[in-house]
C-alpha cells in the first residue's frame, strides 16, 4: 500500500490543531493558581528526567556533550521556573488605582513551537513551560534528526501537566514532521515560536501568523587591552566548549588589539586552544563548508579533536578549541561564519575603534541583531560598544553562551533569543511567558471632554446692541 508522507503529516497537524484549540479554550479559563500548579509539576518532572533525556539527545543526534545537555535541561526547568513562578500571567496582572488603569492578560491561544536538533530536549522543556505559564496550548514541530527524543520529552511533560490538572492535548508533538506538515501548522495557529535554521525561521515569518523567532548568532568577542586576559580567555573557552558550541549565542570570533595580541595568543594556547596554520585551516575549511558555502552539519556539535581528526590532522585529544587567524570577513573566509562547534576565528586590530568596526562587520555577516561580548575594564569603551553595536545583547565580562541565555547574567532565562527588527525578529528580548499573552487595557475616564487643556474655547460673538451699551458705559466712566 502506498502512502503520501506529506499528506499524512498535514492530516495529523489538522487533527492536532482541533484538539489544541479545545485545550487552549479550557486552560484559558484557569486561574493563576491552577496554571502555576501545572507549571511547577512540569518543572519538577523535567528535572527528574534531565539526565535520561540528555543521553537520548546525544544518542540520537550525535551533537554536543552529555553533561552539558543535562545542565541545559536543568536550566530550562529549574532556572526558568524560579524566574517565572511569581510572574502574573492570568487575569488582572496590573492595576494602577491612581491612574485608574487595569491590565488583563489574554492568552494568544494555540502556539506552534519549532524545535531544533541542536538543543532538542531543553527547548521542548522551555517552550512547554512558557506556553503553560501563559495559559496557552502548544504543538511542537520536531527537527527530523531529533524526532524521537523530542517526542519522548513532550510525552513526559504532557503527562506531568495532566497529572496537575491540565486539559488533554495541552502539549502535543508531530509524529510525522515534514515541511508541508510544518507549513500547515504554522499557517493555522495563533503564534509561532521559531527556533531553528534560518530558512525555517524565515518561513515562520512568511506564514502570515504572528511569530517570535531567532536569527543566526555570529557572535564576536572583543578582548580590550584593559581586560583581565586570563579570565577573559577562560570565559571564552568555557562558553565555546559548552555542549561543543551548539548554542547560537556562543562566540564565533575573537577580536583583540595589536598591543596585546601576543599575550592573548599565549594565554589561549596555555588554556588549551590550538592555532591552525594556513594549510591546516584549509583542510578544516574543506570539511566545515559544504557546497553552496553553508556550514556542514557533519561538524556541528563535535569536539575540536574530532573535527581535527576528520580533517586529517594529528593533534592531542585534550585540545579544546581550534583557532585560525582569519584574513577577512565574508564568503571567501570560512572561519568568519557561524560554526556551531569549537572553532574560532581570530582577528587583530590596531586599536579599540578598529576592533569595534571589525565586530560590526562580523555581526553584519550572519549575526546582525543577536549578541556581542566585550571583555574590558574601561567603562567608557564598554558604553561606546553598547551604543554602536547592532546587537540585542551586549555581554560584558561573561561567557557569551551562558550570559546571553541568562545563566551568568540577569537576563531572562530563555532559549529563544530575539534579534530585533534589524535581525528580522519581532522582538529583541529573551522570550518569556509575557511575550505569549496579549494585554487588555481597561481605562476609566478621569476628565470630561470639555476639560481638556490646550484646546481654545469657542469664541461667542457679542450682540451688537450689547456691544454698544458696553462702549457707552465705558465712555461714561471715562468722563
Amino acid at each position: 500500500m502506498l502512502y503520501d508522507h506529506d499528506l499524512l503529516s498535514v492530516q495529523e497537524v489538522r487533527h492536532m490543531i482541533k484538539k489544541a484549540k479545545i485545550a487552549a479554550e479550557k486552560v484559558g479559563q484557569f486561574s493563576q493558581i491552577q496554571v502555576d500548579a501545572i507549571v511547577e509539576n512540569v518543572a519538577q518532572v523535567a528535572m527528574q528526567h534531565a539526565q535520561e533525556l540528555a543521553q537520548l539527545a546525544v544518542d540520537e543526534t550525535g551533537f554536543g556533550v552529555y553533561q552539558d545537555k543535562v545542565t541545559k535541561n536543568y536550566f530550562a526547568s529549574k532556572n526558568l521556573y524560579d524566574y517565572i513562578k511569581d510572574m502574573k500571567t492570568v487575569g488582572i496582572i496590573n492595576e494602577d488605582t491612581e491612574k485608574k488603569l487595569l491590565e488583563i492578560a489574554v492568552p494568544v491561544g494555540v502556539i506552534a513551537g519549532l524545535i531544533p536538533s541542536t538543543n532538542p530536549t531543553s527547548t521542548v522543556i522551555y517552550k512547554c513551560m512558557i506556553a503553560m505559564k501563559s495559559a496557552n496550548s502548544i504543538i511542537l514541530s520536531p527537527h527530523p534528526a531529533a524526532k524521537e527524543v523530542i517526542q519522548k520529552t513532550c510525552k513526559i511533560l504532557s503527562q506531568a501537566a495532566k497529572e496537575a490538572g491540565a486539559p488533554e492535548d495541552v502539549f502535543q508533538c508531530m509524529s510525522m514532521p515534514t515541511l508541508q506538515g510544518t507549513k500547515e501548522l504554522m499557517e493555522n495557529v495563533d503564534l509561532i515560536l521559531a527556533t531553528g535554521g534560518k530558512e525555517m525561521v524565515k518561513a515562520a515569518y512568511s506564514s502570515g501568523v504572528p511569530a517570535l523567532g531567532v536569527g543566526p548568532g555570529n557572535v564576536p568577542a572583543f578582548i580590550e587591552k584593559t581586560a583581565d586576559i586570563p579570565r577573559a580567555v577562560e570565559r571564552i573557552l568555557a562558553s565555546k566548549t559548552f555542549d561543543n558550541g551548539v548554542i547560537c549565542a556562543s562566540e564565533q570570533a575573537i577580536v583583540t588589539e595589536e598591543c596585546i595580541k601576543d599575550t592573548v595568543k599565549t594565554e589561549l594556547i596555555a588554556q588549551g586552544a590550538y592555532f591552525l596554520g594556513d594549510e591546516e585551516a584549509r583542510k578544516v575549511g574543506q570539511i566545515m563548508i559544504k557546497a553552496g558555502g553553508k556550514l556542514s552539519p557533519a561538524i556541528v556539535g563535535k569536539s575540536a579533536y574530532t573535527i581535527a581528526k576528520m580533517a586529517g590532522l594529528v593533534l592531542n585529544d585534550d585540545i579544546k578549541v581550534l583557532i585560525y587567524e582569519e584574513k577577512g570577513v565574508g564568503a571567501n573566509y570560512p572561519f568568519s561564519i557561524e560554526k556551531l562547534s569549537p572553532l574560532l576565528a581570530f582577528y587583530v586590530e590596531k586599536d579599540w575603534k578598529a576592533a569595534c568596526e571589525k565586530c560590526i562587520e562580523i555581526l553584519r555577516f550572519g549575526g546582525i541583531g543577536h549578541s556581542l561580548v566585550i571583555h574590558s575594564q574601561d567603562e567608557g569603551i564598554i558604553r561606546e560598544f553598547a551604543l554602536k553595536k547592532p546587537a540585542s545583547r551586549i555581554l560584558v565580562n561573561t561567557p557569551s553562551t551562558h550570559g546571553a541565555i541568562g545563566v551568568t547574567t540577569h537576563l531572562a532565562p530563555a532559549l529563544t533569543l530575539g534579534c530585533g527588527a534589524i535581525g528580522g525578529s519581532a522582538t529583541s528580548d529573551n522570550v518569556t511567558p509575557l511575550h505569549l499573552i496579549n494585554i487588555k487595557h481597561v481605562a476609566y475616564g478621569i476628565k470630561e471632554a470639555n476639560e481638556i487643556e490646550g484646546i481654545p474655547k469657542k469664541q461667542i460673538p457679542l450682540d451688537l446692541d450689547e456691544l454698544t451699551k458696553r462702549v457707552i458705559e465705558i465712555l461714561k466712566n471715562f468722563n
